[in-house]
């Protein structure tokens, strides 16, 4: 594996997910794998889940690991080619990816949508820059289309919690909030949940209000409704998220009816386990009672990101051996 920014650079997810699992029973069996190798973790954001699982994975690796959070110790990146640098930016993409591809053997990358131009941010190009001129794997630990490492998770959750011959019914619901969120976790879970779909290993249902579609490039495949209630009656699954409009690009549209999730609508479910990528705005988007009660698999869900990036980080530091 060379990279890792979609469910298009896992060859077999039965395979990584079964591989995860298999971590998480025994973390340090490979623990000399990363030894002398160094995962450089590049964040223009914030990050609680992401930052600590991926530093956590590549520890059980034998990596060195350094972060480098641009947004505060890090000049101003410019992605732009052929300008005079005679703003506000005072180091090129070029120059500065290259240079971490120096110190480091693996890059992680995270960086959020600015949600004013779907096109600028749909062509993801500073994630391609970065892989372009770093010269080393890039692993996405959120892009503005996608959250991989968050859906390849999301996925090893729903198998450890699955433990019957027939495919789960899995819902991602859409839930309010009070301010406009990017696609990229609600995208990416619906890429791979399709693929997962398509392979046989579920039945996936979105649920969301009028003006919240979807790229239909990660919904292929999908049941899509705008009836909540319809979409809950025997869930196994229901993956509860918030995101800013498509078609309308970052807006946020007015709702009718109620989209949070409380024990009312739970009933309709198939006492479904309840899922959320976190953080999550308590009696916003989903109800405490619901938060706090047996069904809630949520911190469960949080602490298999370290068995999703250390499986991911894996199959780099074992592509990088075979490359030498």
């Amino acid at each position: 594996m060379k990279q890792f920014f979609s469910v298009a650079d896992v060859a077999n997810l039965p395979d990584i997910v079964d591989e995860a699992l298999r971590l998480k029973n025994n973390p340090f069996v490979y623990g000399q794998l990363g030894t002398h190798k160094t995962l450089g973790l590049v964040f223009l954001n914030p990050s609680l889940r992401t930052r600590l699982s991926t530093q956590k994975a590549a520890a059980n690796l034998g990596m060195n690991v350094m972060v480098m959070n641009m947004d505060k110790d890090g000049w101003a990146l410019e992605t732009r080619d052929g300008i005079a640098m005679n703003g506000t930016t005072v180091e090129h993409i070029r120059e500065a990816a290259a240079v971490m591809g120096q110190y480091c053997d693996v890059l992680g990358i995270r960086s959020f949508p600015k949600l004013q131009d779907r096109e600028a941010d749909y062509s993801e190009d500073l994630f391609q820059k970065f892989i372009a001129y770093s010269g080393v794997p890039v692993v996405s630990l959120e892009s503005a289309t996608r959250h991989p490492l968050q859906s390849l998770t999301d996925l090893i959750t729903i198998r450890e919690n699955w433990h019957q011959s027939r495919k789960p019914k899995v819902v991602m619901a859409w839930a309010p909030h009070v301010k406009a969120l990017p696609q990229a976790v609600p995208n990416s879970f619906a890429e791979w949940m399709c693929r997962a779909q398509g392979e046989g290993m579920a039945e996936f249902t979105i649920a969301h209000p009028p003006g919240y579609t979807l790229s239909e490039q990660f919904t292929h495949g999908a049941t899509i409704t705008h009836v909540l209630d319809d979409a809950l009656a025997d869930a196994d699954f229901v993956y509860v998220k918030n995101w800013s409009s498509y078609e309308d690009y970052g807006k946020i549209h007015p709702v009718s009816g109620q989209w949070m999730l409380d024990h009312s609508r739970l009933a309709l479910t198939n006492q479904a386990k309840i899922m959320h990528c976190l953080p999550v705005r308590r009696d916003v988007e989903l109800a405490s009672e619901v938060l706090d009660s047996p069904h809630s698999i949520v911190i469960q869900q949080a602490g298999n990101r370290v068995w999703a990036a250390q499986a991911v980080l894996k199959r780099m530091l074992e592509q990088l051996s075979v490359d030498k």
